[in-house]
């Protein structure tokens, strides 16, 4: 209990966000946790390395169970709740690049200088090869355009650096997540919010990605609602074949901790906001039977 209870005051400080969690409870019957924002819980979990992993967004669980996007076939896994999080890709330009929308970058091949996620095990990278894809473009045309991916930093905020140099103007470009975090501020900087065109989406909702809207009502400095890509959810999942007493016992875990979770919103997290196909907690991949039916017993679904 004192690991556990260091581990998740360590995880909460602020230099540890981006920290990798590994818990393995031996007793003889080995149950693995890992907690990640990249696609190696996916992994660890399909190659039974782990019993559960946790992934931002659920888009990334999805194309794993789909077997699309960066994964060869389908994986046999299984959804045990969701952590409500909305969020979108958001794709910020400097003024100055005269651009207003994604697809107008294949036809005018400018030299961008684009700020991306430090991590490239990010789920943000694989699924920007896609986007950049279904716009008819990739990162080798990019350099071939004399543009560059700067791969610093970690999600943005006004005070990030990569957010400042968006600004300032060292950075053209800056491609990110954590919208309620940085966005309206980009927009009182006089930042450029792209929009992707309605082709682009529909492509990549077939691989099986979430269209989202950033409503010009959020954001005032919006001059017209913006269409883009959902990257909302933090699935926790199982493998398909997790037996029912493995999976009970995660549920009873958590349900016996779901208020100290934290999360985007003030007031406590219940299982009912996790366990809902909503907005901020898409569901595109089935619940494990055996946590369906214990949700089930406990109203929760």
């Amino acid at each position: 209990m004192l690991v556990l209870e260091m581990g998740a005051e360590l995880t909460l400080r602020t230099q540890m966000r981006q920290a990798t969690a590994v818990v393995d409870l031996g007793n003889g019957h080995r149950i693995g946790l890992l907690g990640s924002s990249t696609i190696a819980g996916i992994h660890a979990v399909a190659a039974r390395e782990v019993a559960l992993a946790i992934v931002n967004p659920s888009a990334t669980l999805t194309l794993a169970y789909r077997g699309t996007g960066p994964f060869d076939g389908p994986l046999a896994l299984r959804t045990i709740a969701v952590i409500p999080s909305r969020d979108e890709y958001i794709f910020a330009v400097h003024p100055r690049t005269g651009l207003h929308s994604f697809a107008e970058i294949a036809a005018k091949r400018p030299a961008l200088r684009i700020g991306v996620r430090g991590d490239r095990q990010h789920s943000l990278h694989f699924m920007l090869d896609d986007i950049m894809r279904a716009n008819g473009f990739t990162r080798a045309d990019v350099a071939a355009w004399g543009g560059e991916f700067r791969y610093e930093g970690r999600a943005p905020d006004p005070d990030s650096a990569n957010f400042r140099a968006l600004v300032d103007g060292s950075l053209d470009a800056l491609w990110e997540e954590g919208a309620d975090t940085w966005v309206g501020a980009a927009l009182d900087a006089g930042m450029t919010i792209l929009s992707l065109a309605e082709p682009a989406v529909t492509q990549l909702e077939a691989l099986g990605y979430r269209r989202s809207v950033i409503p010009h009502a959020r954001y005032t400095g919006l001059p017209h609602d913006v269409l883009t890509i959902d990257f909302s959810g933090w699935p926790l999942f199982v493998h398909a074949e997790l037996p029912d007493a493995d999976v009970g016992a995660i549920c009873a875990a958590l349900a016996g901790c779901v208020g100290r979770i934290p999360w985007q919103e003030d007031a406590p997290l219940s299982l009912a906001r996790m366990c809902r196909n909503a907005p901020d907690a898409p569901y595109d991949v089935p619940l494990h039977p055996a946590a369906e039916r214990i949700w089930s017993e406990l109203g929760v679904i």
